[in-house]
């Protein structure tokens, strides 16, 4: 096949993809599209650029797996965090300090993938403005051409993995655990407005503050790159700045644009023409000529979409509101200048309801959808609820051209079901206690008659009960002489126990030698002040600890076998002079007497030890 044939081949293909799936690749590169096409193609074991539009034809979910492949979605949130550094540093302030404290500001990220890159920018501007002011300040538009992306991305549901670039504060803050998943605040996640978005060809964005666009122009050619570049520079305000990606920098460096910072790939719109530019963009982004009407039917056709209560819209395939009648123009405020914009740019498309969502599965499924009873506030201040179907167009071919969209207000019938079911609900109950009462007046003369039985037994038991109480009295007062002198004797113990242990601690306080009583385990039981006066350390720090472990001037290595001796042998009192140092750290020579110490039975418990300076 000549070179020629395949470069026909490849642009009949992009033309069948762009008039049956209404994505148009003809401003991408061709040797990179080449090369992802065919990428596909060898995943889908077919060699032709004609064979594989003919497989694209018989099975449809094939589009979506090529589509992924093409637009690759790579993003990451805060991806290169010094460029992120720099902007939070130096433009959000400038962002900031351009505008009036109540006026609003405006991002869009053309290309946004899985959403990570605008939501990185929400939690930023956060921030910096504080909560409040974010969600009365900010809205961040985030478009793509995949709709798959666009799904996953209002999902807002990341994996450990995927956030791991979060810095902890801002993951704990702005994210809710779910599972072994992080979901992104759902009321942070309303001031992102996600929409599906050709950027070389539908309209731009305009009154922008931000534009967010990494890493999505390389993959277009210069004519289409200079197209865009127009766009962004139109849509931007004077004081605007544009956030390219790294691969990007060199594109942005003409006329339209000034650079903040190369190495960060920032740059701040410059002065343009302005007459000349609107002109460029109007050119660029022409929208497609109406489809006609058979002479002597427009009036007519006016008048029957403009009769009746229903609001009616149409989408057109590229995203513009093309249509609204009167009805939905007095329903939520939409004028003549609305028609021709971007249907994602308009608060109906995501309020009161997600229409985006409803038109993706219209187009998906190729048949209408709908939602019933939703919940709207009026101008009015008046809660309404409306019904809305959502119906595919298609051309005689089978061609999308867009969507329809009625809503009815039902209204009425929400307030008559609810009444209904209320009214329902009330007679239910009503027979339900009814029959309740009468089958308890049925039972009460039964137990009416048991209960004058009951009664008489009642009496006699308790006529028995009482004299059983009696006795019990008498019992519990006998019990309580009883435990009131056991009480009386514990008191004497107490006092006795209290009186010997004075008299104990007042006789080892006399004592002049050091006294320390150890147990059969070797752990010290008594430590008296002469002991914590001539080693250093006090009663409560040796108590119920091993002697042969503590750290003291006596040789207890050389004391330890005297004290087993006496525990495992007949000897029963022994004395011996040691070389020692006392607290001071002075050696002394200690004279230490070693005495049996048994219980009432004659069973040997440890070893008392008497210790004096000599």
């Amino acid at each position: 096949m000549g070179k020629g044939e395949g470069e026909r081949e490849l642009e009949s293909l992009l033309e069948y993809i762009r008039d049956n799936r209404g994505f148009d690749f003809t401003g991408y590169k061709r040797p990179s599209l080449d090369r992802r096409i065919r990428k596909r193609m060898a995943d889908a074991r077919i060699k032709g650029l004609r064979q594989y539009r003919d497989y694209l034809a018989a099975h449809s979910e094939e589009f979506t797996r090529l589509f992924n492949t093409i637009l690759i979605n790579v993003t990451a949130f805060f991806r290169d965090p010094a460029a992120w550094d720099f902007l939070r540093a130096e433009v959000i302030p400038k962002i900031l300090a351009a505008g009036k404290p109540a006026q609003s500001i405006r991002v869009w990220s053309p290309g946004c993938a899985s959403g990570e890159e605008p939501y990185t920018l929400a939690m930023m501007l956060a921030e910096a403005l504080g909560e409040a002011e974010f969600h009365r300040r900010v809205k961040i538009y985030a478009t793509d051409m995949d709709q798959e992306a666009l799904r996953a991305a209002r999902r807002a549901t990341f994996t450990a993995k995927a956030v791991a670039a979060v810095p902890p504060a801002l993951l704990e803050k702005y994210f809710e655990q779910a599972g072994d998943s992080h979901v992104f605040r759902s009321d942070m996640r309303n001031s992102v407005v996600f929409g599906r978005h050709d950027v070389c060809h539908d309209a731009p964005i305009s009154h922008l503050d931000l534009i967010l666009c990494r890493n999505t122009l390389m993959y277009f050619n210069s004519e289409a790159q200079a197209r865009v570049l127009s766009q962004f520079h139109f849509g931007l305000k004077d004081s605007g700045f544009l956030f390219l990606g790294r691969a990007e920098a060199v594109l942005a460096q003409n006329e339209l644009f000034t650079p903040v910072s190369l190495k960060h790939r920032i740059f701040a719109k410059a002065a343009k023409g302005g007459v000349r530019e609107v002109a460029e963009i109007a050119a660029a982004v022409a929208a497609p000529e109406p489809l006609a009407l058979p002479r002597g039917l427009d009036p007519l056709l006016e008048w029957l979409i403009n009769t009746g209560g229903e609001g009616l819209i149409a989408v057109d395939r590229e995203g513009r509101l093309a249509l609204a009648n009167e009805a939905a123009r007095k329903m939520f405020g939409l004028s003549s200048q609305d028609v021709g914009r971007p249907f994602h740019q308009l608060q109906l498309s995501y309020r009161p309801v997600d229409l985006r969502t409803l038109m993706d599965r219209a187009y998906a499924e190729r048949k209408p959808v709908s939602a019933s009873d939703v919940q709207r506030v009026g101008p009015d201040g008046i809660e309404h609820f409306l019904d809305v179907k959502v119906c595919p167009l298609h051309s005689e071919t089978g061609q999308a051209l867009g969507v329809s969209i009625v809503f009815q207000d039902v209204t009425r019938q929400h307030q008559l079901r609810v009444e209904l079911q209320a009214d329902k609900q009330e007679r239910e109950t009503a027979y339900e206690e009814i029959q309740s009462a009468n089958e308890e007046l049925e039972t009460t003369n039964e137990e009416l008659q048991s209960t004058v039985e009951e009664l008489q037994t009642t009496n006699e038991e308790l006529q028995s009960a009482n004299q059983e109480m009696e006795t019990v009295n008498e019992e519990l007062q006998s019990a309580n002489e009883e435990l009131q002198k056991m009480n009386e004797l514990a008191r004497r113990r107490s006092d006795e126990v209290t009186r010997a242990g004075a008299f104990l601690q007042s006789v080892l306080a006399s004592v002049r030698v050091g006294v320390v009583v150890v147990d059969a385990d070797f752990k010290v039981a008594l430590w008296n002040d002469r002991a914590e006066d001539l080693w250093g350390l006090r009663s409560k720090e040796v108590v119920g600890k091993s002697l042969f472990d503590l750290d003291i001037g006596l040789p207890v290595k050389e004391a330890q076998q005297r004290i087993r001796r006496f525990l495992t042998e007949q000897d029963d009192t022994g004395d011996v002079v040691m070389t020692a140092t006392n607290r001071r750290g002075k050696a002394i020579k200690c004279h230490v007497t070693y005495t049996l110490r048994l219980d009432p039975e004659g069973k040997r418990q440890g070893v008392v030890l008497l210790m004096e300076e000599v």
